[in-house]
């Protein structure tokens, strides 16, 4: 199983544009450890599928992540997830979803993005 999210992290982490609008290094695995702490961004691995295959080996997978940003403001949804779009796709990524919800219990904005590539490797 190709394993992608070492990357991912690494390259969200090391953009500038997003930790600083995100107030510092707030991008977690499924949940966030301070459940006040805005904006931030939690990602998980959706989907890691073998493609192809080659004397009975996987030569190719699709994996897919969602990376979701929570704000307590709507423009940070834009701005930052502009940038998370730009870090994805410079990874070879392609987005596949992308939706603004807002959730009124909480009263926090959030935005679902889902991206998928196809790589070499198993």
């Amino acid at each position: 199983m190709l394993n992608l999210r070492e990357e991912v992290v690494s390259a969200l982490e090391k953009d500038v544009k997003i930790i600083y609008a995100l107030g510092g290094k707030r991008i977690y695995h499924l949940k966030a450890p301070k459940s006040d702490e805005y904006p931030r961004i939690t990602f998980f691995e959706l989907m890691n599928i073998p493609s192809y295959f080659a004397d009975d080996q996987t030569t190719v997978s699709e994996v897919s992540f969602q990376i979701s940003i929570w704000s307590r403001s709507s423009n940070d949804l834009s701005d930052i997830g502009s940038r998370v779009a730009e870090v994805m796709e410079s990874l070879g990524f392609i987005r596949t979803f992308s939706m603004d919800i807002y959730e009124d219990d909480t009263k926090i904005f959030h935005r679902p993005m889902r991206f998928k590539t196809k790589r070499e490797g198993s």
